[in-house]
This record gives C-alpha cells, structure tokens and sequence, in this order.
C-alpha cells in the first residue's frame, strides 16, 4: 500500500490529465516524494514490436545537459589503445586481467567500452554482463576502435535507450535539481530522437504513452503538444 506521503503527492496531478511536458516537469518536482536529489525519467510506451528486428529500437545520444550522474567506464583493450583510454578518462582499462576480475565477480564499473578484437573474448561473459544490461553493443557506440570520442561521450552524459519486450523505454533524464529549463531541453531531445528513429513499419500511432516520474514520486502523463 502506497504512504500517506505519496498518496499526498499523488493528489496534486489531475487525474487522467495529459500535461504538457513543460507544465508537468514543475509539477513533477512538487510531487517528489524522496528526501534525496531524486533522478528523473522518462517512459515512453512505443506501438512497436521488439520482436521484429527492425522495430527492436536500441540506441544512444548525448542529452544537452548530461543526466547529473558520472558513469564508471571500463574498457576493454589491449595494445596502445590502453594508453589513449587511460588519457580520455576511463576510470578502469585492461584486457585479459580485467576479464579475469569480471568472471570472479567484480562489476565496480556502469558501462563497458571494448574495441572489436576484444569482443571475442568478451563474449564468453555474456550469460554474466547481458542480463545486466552491461555488454557493449555497436548501436550504442560501445563497440569502437575510437574509445576516446567514446568515453569523452559517456562522461558528457550519455544515456542508452532500448526498448523492452513490452515496448517501453525507460531513460533518466536527469536530477530533480536541475532547472526546469535543462529537464525540458533533454526531454525533448530524447522524444525527438525516438521520433527521428521510428521504423518505417510502424503504422497508426507511434508512442501510446509518455510519463514522466521521480525515483520515488507518482507518474505525470505528458504530451509534446
């Protein structure tokens, strides 16, 4: 059963109104319900089916204003690729060894960069890093010969999208802290990119549902308009 505090907070948006993005973001900051910075997120629930290799929308971009957390990067490389990771910032770099590490249990890392001679070796992890959603994959530009242009994102603020087997896609957007302004700003560049990549097999209506939330707040339904 929700609490007293949530079911308070919940009572402020209208219900079954659909708010438009710049409105609710406010309301979304009222209705926060955590004593913390909470993040944000945005879900969209898209007429898609995943199953279908061209709907099984995955991807990444760098929002204008960053989510507000710093990722953990870890790349997977051997040879001088090491050095030019470790000058771009990556908080962990190796090759064998790190792999080692990984397979007995060690994940003190967000995010893995590899360059493509690893992805051999990395494989053979999957069963341990898909289910967590960790392994690299080249529609997020986590698989690349270029690992500094690829850390030098991450740290900008990079988030993944990819749609689930229900059609949503849940992406923070960043911190309750934020100014109306930025959340508005990475909002509407995650909505346009989804919209930018839509598959050409969509047909009828392309996104059912859009909801905005807090880590602990209600959901605020939300339109472009």
């Amino acid at each position: 059963m929700a609490g007293k505090k949530y079911r308070e907070k919940k009572a402020l948006i209208e219900h079954m109104h659909v708010y438009n993005y710049k409105e609710a973001i406010p309301l979304l900051k009222q209705t926060n319900c955590a004593n913390f910075d909470a993040s944000v997120e945005a879900s969209f629930f898209l007429n898609v089916d995943p199953r279908q290799a061209d709907q099984n929308i995955r991807g990444a971009m760098v929002l204008p204003h960053g989510t507000g957390k710093t990722k953990k990067v870890l790349v997977i490389t051997q040879g001088p690729k090491v050095d030019e990771a470790l000058a771009a910032g990556a908080d962990f770099v190796g090759g064998d060894d790190k792999l080692e590490e990984i397979k007995n249990g060690w994940l003190g890392f967000d995010i893995i960069v590899a360059t493509p001679d690893m992805m051999g070796k990395l494989g053979r992890l999957g069963k341990l890093l898909g289910p967590k959603g960790l392994m690299p994959n080249p529609k997020t530009g986590t698989v690349t010969p270029n690992v500094a242009q690829a850390i030098e994102s991450i740290k900008k603020g990079q988030v993944q999208y990819r749609v689930d087997r229900e059609g949503n896609i849940n992406v923070m957007i960043g911190k309750c802290s934020f100014s109306d302004e930025k959340l508005a700003d990475n909002f509407k560049a995650l909505y346009d990119q989804l919209v930018k990549i839509k598959p050409a097999a969509v047909k009828g209506t392309y996104m059912k549902n859009i909801v905005l939330s807090t880590t602990m707040g209600p959901g605020i339904k939300v339109s472009i308009e």
